[in-house]
């Protein structure tokens, strides 16, 4: 039997792992969404960064979804009939409001509108943000430890 504090790293280091493949998949879509998937082309949502960091990380929920409930919290129950589908979903979107929220300000208040500045504002900042917020979310409202009574 592992430790409380041995199974909370475990947990930690499962879901950061998978968050990690997620977030390449996003990352990826993004730049190339936003930046061009090729030195001289026409990135095609440009002047649309938000809407580009919505599609990309909507690929990276279902990422996301299949190692966090197979693999991060595959010993935790599941609290709904759909299998957390539906919570997860909406944490997902409502904490996507914390990187979106980093990289308007970022490009209309600061003015900054470079890959660098974009990715540094959403993919870093922005990210371990909503990261933190999602994990604790997720171990409480989707994925929540059974507690066993004994007799």
């Amino acid at each position: 039997m592992r430790p409380i504090g041995g199974r909370f790293a475990v947990e930690v280091s499962k879901f950061l792992l998978v968050g990690a493949l997620a977030t390449l998949v996003a990352l990826v879509l993004f730049n190339g969404l936003v930046h061009g998937f090729t030195k001289g082309g026409t990135p095609p949502l440009n002047n649309q960064p938000e809407l580009a960091y919505v599609l990309a990380n909507l690929a990276g929920m279902v990422v996301s979804f299949r190692g966090t409930r197979d693999w991060a919290f595959r010993t935790r129950d599941v609290r709904h009939n759909d299998g957390g589908r539906t919570a997860f979903v909406l944490i997902n979107l409502g904490t996507m409001l914390i990187p979106l929220a980093f990289l308007a300000f970022s490009r209309n208040v600061l003015g900054l509108d470079d890959p660098v500045s974009d990715n540094i504002a959403a993919n870093v900042l922005g990210l371990a943000v909503a990261t933190a917020t999602r994990f604790a979310l997720f171990r409480q409202y989707v994925f929540p430890r059974t507690v066993k009574v004994k007799r």
